[in-house]
């Protein structure tokens, strides 16, 4: 027998998230094919692109989980999705991430995957908010060992999100900043924290 309040929750949270696919530009799209699908489908898609609008780098797992979808449900909507062009999707090592269509740049899919993962994400941030900071200062910040943040470091030069010619500096700082902030509560405290201090590190100097 089904558990009323988890089904309950369940619905909730794809209504919270169908308001916002339902109010994105792109909601047209994303319900033309839906029109004849029963309310719990229509929902569904709507939700994942609510979703994605308000966490953009969202893997598939994340997406499935938080909506509490099923697997199967899950991929057929997101493929559908991108088919349709209302979902963008970047291949991210092991993940899959996707995108609302046509809204970021390669650089910017990059970093928003990076900024989805705690250590990267936790270093990206420190070094917007203290640009001096060493290696052993971000692994005395982030609770991990100096080889980790060495690891991460040589991902994010990579990347094109890092350069580590002269210590480590963010590349594109103000682009960083901007996705930080504008979706700050997708990432979680951390980047909260940094949007709180937006007004100290954006300084006015004509």
């Amino acid at each position: 027998m089904p558990n009323r309040e988890v089904d309950e929750e369940k619905r909730a949270t794809l209504r919270r998230f169908a308001a916002l696919g339902a109010a994105s530009p792109l909601a047209g799209l994303a319900s033309g094919t839906a029109a004849a699908d029963s309310e719990t489908t229509s929902d569904a898609r709507d939700a994942i692109v609510g979703f994605v609008a308000s966490a953009p780098g969202a893997h598939f797992s994340k997406i499935r989980d938080d909506l509490q979808l099923g697997t199967g449900e899950t991929q057929h909507h997101l493929r559908n999705l991108v088919e349709e062009g209302v979902l963008d999707s970047r291949r991210d090592g092991d993940y899959k991430r996707f995108f609302p269509a046509g809204r970021f740049s390669a650089f910017e899919q990059t970093a928003l995957g990076y900024l989805r993962r705690r250590t990267p994400r936790g270093m990206l941030i420190e070094l917007l908010r203290n640009p001096d900071a060493t290696g052993a200062d971000l692994a005395a910040h982030l609770d991990v060992s100096r080889a980790t943040v060495s690891g991460y470091a040589r991902e994010l030069d990579e990347a094109g999100l890092l350069s580590r010619e002269d210590g480590y500096a963010v590349e594109r700082p103000e682009t960083l900043l901007v996705l930080v902030v504008r979706y700050a509560d997708s990432f979680g405290a951390d980047a909260v924290a940094l949007a709180d201090e937006t007004d100290s590190l954006v300084r006015y100097d004509p």
